[in-house]
């Protein structure tokens, strides 16, 4: 079985240890699924304080990755193998969802820039950055902790990582659609019963019940989900 590589560039690689370490992305990496390694920008930065970054032309607050750093550490890891995309993690990205997991996760290799400060040297992104994602409408202190999100969202796609080989395959948004809810032992509590049909043993019937309870989900939580054009098509079918 393949294995899916994932070098991520950081300033603060620091920030990675533990977290690589335990959960699932501890546990792909153990089953020899994923393959993690995390690069020091600083290890390419310029003079005697191997700088990384510089004020931004024309004035204002913070910071600036410097083209020459990225440059040479993306072109380094290029000597040594292919890559499928190199992405940058930015607020003004286009907004991860499921679908792009499903299909990174089927790559081999790839890099991800995790910035920091006031953002990076736009020639990096127009020459270097092959796909942009952002998680969110929202800005944090750096790319670290939407690296861990997008890693991890890819890693549990991953055949032999989970457990159960279809719990991914039911999660929320695999269909376009939120997950439908669920119940456990006792079927009973405190006078809250768990619906019959779920206790009735009978497969097919279980299935619609929740493929149904999925779409009265998605049409009350996420309405926006119900336009989009993977399920127009799911509701061809």
């Amino acid at each position: 079985m393949d294995t899916l590589r994932i070098d991520v560039i950081s300033v603060i690689p620091d920030f990675f240890s533990s977290t690589l370490e335990h959960g699932l992305l501890g546990i792909a990496r153990e089953k020899g699924l994923a393959d993690i390694h995390i690069h020091n920008l600083h290890d390419y930065g310029l003079g005697k304080y191997k700088q990384v970054d510089d004020a931004p032309f024309g004035g204002g607050a913070g910071m600036v990755f410097r083209p020459e750093p990225v440059f040479d550490c993306i072109e380094a890891l290029k000597l040594e193998r292919e890559y499928d995309e190199v992405i940058f993690l930015a607020p003004d990205a286009k907004r991860f969802d499921q679908r792009t997991a499903n299909r990174l996760s089927r790559m081999r290799n790839l890099i991800v820039l995790c910035g920091h400060y006031k953002g990076i040297d736009q020639r990096i992104r127009e020459t270097l950055v092959t796909m942009e994602i952002s998680i969110g409408d929202i800005v944090v202190s750096g790319g670290e902790i939407p690296s861990l999100f997008l890693m991890d969202a890819l890693v549990r796609l991953i055949p032999g990582v989970l457990g159960d080989s279809e719990s991914a395959l039911s999660d929320s948004f695999q269909e376009g659609l939120l997950d439908c809810v669920y119940y456990t032992r006792p079927a009973e509590f405190r006078g809250m019963k768990v619906p019959e049909v779920l206790l009735s043993g009978h497969h097919r019937k279980i299935e619609q019940w929740r493929h149904e309870n999925a779409v009265e989900r998605t049409k009350e939580r996420r309405p926006d989900l119900l336009d989009k054009e993977f399920f127009k098509e799911l509701r061809k079918k």
